[in-house]
């Protein structure tokens, strides 16, 4: 685990900018232990300003709320009166705002801020922001929000990289340090389902780090039977799924498919959400994908080199790398994870296999067997409830992680595993992880060749380990 989360209520008002000592009674030393262990932490702020809170008056008064045309700062929805929204199109007030939260909050030691409800959540529609008319600038408060956060981190916190987990998003969030997720979804199988191409629709908009809730946010319902036989027990996890017998399976498969998100995150509305909350049938499954997920960290972190230098998307949908293809164009339930792994995650309940197609012009290695197919077809794969079918394209080059608890101990280059077929390239970038010296050319390139028609593997650049006769490539199939 790389970082916890703070969500909202951590306050004693709404705008209040504060953390409960009742709760809270030393924030710093709290984040100090959590440091020395290994974790970053990240903290919820909400924009919106109650009239009892410390700052209402003053926001008021220079006018920094958003407001009704008579000037009257807005005020939520009927359900939901919890206060006014910062106006950050204002430079002014977007200053103020980060000034307000780094001096109140992280100056406690979080490392990172979850800007919740950055729609703003009540629609702008008849309201006013200092740029102009609601109904005119409908959708940018999320990029000027953000904005206004990011450019806070990088005055004040030059070394450190900005991090900013938004719930809403606008065309240019992505300069701005920001990670989106896809809000508060429901804990359903259907949902689950649907993910998948929303994920890949936000993708080609441009905003590569995307995520949601591993296993819905919503609370369960008190009970669930499901039409088909858990593939796992609930017996041992009542006290966390309550009568929602098939949740465990759910979240085993949800977490399968996360391993393979841009952002890797759970989250959601049960007493408990580690990988041992589920169930011993579930716990070992999860481990191993949490295992897998930071063993891949050395490809994962590289793709997003490559994103920082072409805006290339970690997760898309199949055309983008198989135009040729015409039976991907509308292929909505695979994707590929960067350029080396099709994804195809398991969405149905009770389901232990899945039909997969195979896009033509490649071969393709089965993850977990290396068995070696023909592009082209469709074939139905095993699924057991321990297994994600995932494939790997022929000519991909892998480089696979050491043993870490957190991105913050040095992980080694353990092994480069080559899937023969074709030849390729691959870029291995590695630097401090924490600041921007990578702006200014910081950080060791490893460019990878793999020539297939002398079975070799060469590289050029950053020596990424010591020695390609030290038994770290691994030729499958060899």
């Amino acid at each position: 685990a790389d970082v916890m989360v703070v969500d909202w209520f951590y306050y004693t008002k709404m705008g209040q900018m504060d953390l409960d000592p009742k709760f809270w009674p030393d924030p710093t030393a709290m984040n100090k232990q959590l440091h020395d262990m290994g974790f970053e932490t990240m903290i919820s702020v909400w924009p919106r300003f109650t009239p009892e809170s410390r700052y209402f008056a003053e926001l008021k008064e220079k006018g920094w709320l958003i407001h009704k045309a008579d000037g009257t700062p807005i005020n939520g929805l009927p359900y939901d009166r919890a206060g006014s929204d910062i106006d950050t199109t204002n430079p002014e007030a977007a200053a103020w705002y980060w000034k307000t939260i780094r001096d109140n909050i992280l100056s406690k030691g979080f490392d990172s801020i979850w800007a919740d409800e950055t729609e703003p959540d009540l629609p702008p529609n008849g309201s006013y922001y200092h740029i102009g008319p609601g109904t005119q600038y409908y959708n940018v408060y999320p990029l000027l929000h953000t904005k206004a956060l990011y450019d806070g981190f990088r005055k004040d916190e030059p070394a450190k990289r900005a991090l900013i987990l938004s719930r809403d998003a606008y065309l240019g969030v992505q300069r701005n340090g920001a990670i989106v997720w896809s809000s508060d979804i429901y804990p359903t199988w259907d949902t689950l389902k649907r993910q998948v191409p929303t994920g890949l629709n936000f993708a080609a908009s441009g905003i590569t780090y995307w995520s949601n809730d591993t296993g819905g946010w919503q609370y369960l319902p008190a009970k669930h039977h499901p039409a088909h036989p858990p593939l796992l027990d609930p017996s041992d996890a009542r006290d966390n799924v309550g009568g929602y017998d098939d949740y465990p399976e759910l979240y085993t498969r949800w977490f399968q498919y996360a391993t393979f998100l841009p952002i890797m995150r759970a989250h959601g509305s049960r007493r408990t959400n580690e990988v041992w909350s589920y169930g011993k049938q579930a716990e070992p499954i999860l481990e191993k994908y949490l295992r897998l997920r930071y063993q891949l960290m050395p490809y994962i972190y590289s793709l997003g080199y490559q994103t920082w230098l072409n805006g290339a998307p970690y997760m898309r949908a199949l055309p983008l790398d198989f135009p040729s293809d015409p039976n991907v164009a509308d292929l909505r339930d695979e994707y590929m994870f960067g350029p080396a792994f099709l994804v195809a995650p398991v969405t149905e309940q009770g389901a232990t296999s899945r039909k997969v197609y195979l896009p033509a012009g490649t071969d393709w290695y089965n993850y977990w067997t290396n068995e070696r197919l023909k592009g082209g077809q469709t074939i139905t794969v095993a699924a057991p409830i321990d297994t994600i079918p995932l494939f790997v394209r022929a000519g991909s080059i892998l480089p696979l992680g050491s043993e870490v608890e957190s991105t913050h101990q040095q992980q080694l280059i353990a092994k480069v595993r080559v899937y023969p077929g074709a030849d390729s390239g691959f870029t291995l970038f590695s630097d401090d992880g924490m600041t921007y010296a990578y702006e200014k050319g910081a950080g060791s390139v490893t460019q990878l060749h793999w020539d297939d028609s002398k079975q070799q593997l060469t590289h050029q650049g950053a020596a990424a380990w010591s020695g390609v006769d030290s038994g770290i490539v691994e030729v499958v199939g060899r």
